[in-house]
This record gives C-alpha cells, structure tokens and sequence, in this order.
C-alpha cells in the first residue's frame, strides 16, 4: 500500500502534500457555506421579503420575463426533465472535474483558478448572510412552477436534497458564477474552435436552466456573473503577491483537454 501511494504521489503535479493544501482549503470553505446555510435557514420571512424585492425591481424595469418564459417550455417534458438532471448535477460535476482536470494537467494555472473560488464562495456567503433570498420557486402565486418537485416528485427542502441546496441562497447565482469561472479558463486552454465555442455555450446553457426550473431569477445571474467578473478582478490583484505560482499563464499549449 505504501508503495501505491508513493507511486500516486510521484505523478501528482506537487506531491500529496500539496494536494492536501488544495483540498483543506476547498473544505474549509464549503464548511464556512454550511455555517451561513444554517444562519439563512432561520430567516425565511427575510427571503421571501426579498424574493419579492427582486420581483418588485424587475418589474419597474420591463424585465419580469422569467413566468412566461419557464411557461414556455413546461409542455415539454424531455427539456424539463434534462435541466432537473442539470440543475443538480452540471453545477458540481462538471465544475470539480474541470478543477480536477485543471490540478492534474495544466497545475500551473490552477492556482488562479482555484484564488477566483475562493474569492467567489466568500463573496458569495456574504450575499447569503446579508441577503437571504427565495427563489422563484417559492413564489407560484406569481406565475412559477417549482419544474423539480412537479416532475420528480422530490423536494428541494427535503433532508437530502439540503445538502446540495441552500434553499435561501438565489443571490448571487453560483450556478452562474461557477459557470463563468471554468468556461473562460476552458476556452483560454483549449485549442480546437469547436471546443471553443462549446464552452462558450456552457454559461448560457446554465442561466437557461436556473431559469425554466424557477431556481433563479436573471437579477440573480446578474448578480453571479458580478461575483466571477469581481473574482477574477482579485485573482489577478493577488498574483502580484507570488506571481510564480499565482499568475495566469497565457503562453501557447501544445494539447488540448480531452
């Protein structure tokens, strides 16, 4: 057993010890988001007051388009059925696997990647904390149909989906923010025009799915490409600090990820 794992540690980029650095810190932060989870849970009054705020400020701008639009696609079943799946699953699975993706392969970007996490999921426990928000969802009087409930007769609210769902954290959208934040480094990596424009994709495929589940009001993709864009801001500030290992990278590749 001590050989396999020396033998594992010999073809990772730093050795365990550095993954073990990247893990502890992505720990630390998801258990930082359990803590603000538990701190919106008690203010559900608060949310639905501000679910209806955002309501109130897209209707003043001629923007309160989302009830139709999810309207839209409700007959038809098989898209429902896909962005249920993709709500639950695209927003971790393809996230970590491009994170995994990224550490294994192209180590040296990861840094900068994995800072823009970092500032994002803080920003993001802040927005949680100060602004609890219900989403759509919660909200049928106003047109909205909760898509995963009525088609897979599975709460969102329930014990086991809470684990994966913050019922009061639509703003920002992390869905968003995290969809953002592996495409642009994706299409800065890739080499193909095809990939390219496959990820390029991937950020609007994702708001089409916060949407038509009524998981999210556009105020909240708004909101969670402001969290990447600021992110990346501060990425690229902290790269002053070690720009050796944290810096971007934007010299040529030779392959592309599979």
């Amino acid at each position: 057993m001590s050989r396999l794992v020396h033998n594992v540690g010999r073809r990772l980029p730093h050795g365990w010890g550095d993954l073990l650095r990247q893990a502890t810190l992505f720990f630390v932060a998801y258990n930082a988001y359990q803590v603000v989870r538990g701190i919106a849970d008690g203010r559900h009054a608060a949310a639905i007051a501000n679910g209806t705020h955002v309501m109130h400020l897209e209707r003043s701008l001629g923007a309160f388009f989302e009830p139709a639009f999810q309207q839209a696609f409700l007959a038809h079943q098989w898209v429902i059925d896909l962005a249920n799946w993709m709500y639950f699953n695209s927003h971790f699975v393809i996230t970590t696997s491009f994170l995994v993706w990224l550490y294994l392969f192209r180590s040296d970007r990861f840094n900068f990647v994995r800072n823009m996490f970092l500032v994002a999921m803080g920003l993001a426990l802040l927005g949680y904390a100060l602004f609890p928000t219900a989403p759509p969802r919660m909200f049928p009087g106003a047109g909205f149909t909760d898509t995963i409930k009525a088609f897979t007769n599975t709460s969102q609210d329930s014990s086991f989906a809470s684990l994966l769902v913050n019922p009061y954290a639509a703003v920002p959208s992390m869905h968003i923010a995290f969809s953002l934040m592996i495409a642009i480094p994706a299409m800065n990596l890739v080499r193909s025009l095809w990939a390219r424009w496959m990820w390029s994709l991937y950020p609007l495929v994702v708001f089409f799915v916060i949407v038509v589940t009524g998981n999210h009001f556009w105020f909240d993709a708004a909101a969670g490409a402001a969290v990447a864009c600021l992110a990346a801001a501060t990425a690229h500030q902290l790269a002053r600090l070690r720009p050796d290992s944290w810096s971007w990278r934007d010299e040529a590749i030779d392959e592309a990820p599979a």
